[in-house]
């Protein structure tokens, strides 16, 4: 018994060190509880985009990195691009927005 524990304890932390650390690095984060954050904040403006009746959350792609959101995808105005980028700046964790919408009308 003593000896399956020692592999199952092996087998998790190679697994650990080589799966944590390379959803970190494809990402540019430093560790993965900055992965973590990222995710999160991504996931909160995505649902501030659902509630929201002034911006096409289906049109809009949020990525974070290091804080930082970047927005993509189309907006049908000028109006849509600016409440999407006012809605993403207000969300908690957000140090930075990169509006990268294309109006398309």
């Amino acid at each position: 018994m003593p000896a399956r524990h020692t592999l199952v304890a092996v087998v998790t932390a190679v697994a650990a060190l080589t799966l944590l650390p390379g959803c970190a690095v494809t990402r540019g984060q430093s560790t993965v509880g900055a992965y973590i954050d990222d995710t999160a904040i991504t996931t909160a403006v995505k649902a501030r985009f659902v509630d929201s009746t002034q911006v096409d959350a289906a049109a809009i792609g949020v990525e974070t990195l290091e804080g930082t959101v970047m927005l993509s995808g189309f907006a049908k105005s000028q109006t849509e691009k600016e409440a999407a980028e006012n809605i993403a700046r207000a969300t908690k964790g957000v140090k930075a927005v990169k509006n990268q919408l294309t109006v398309r009308s």
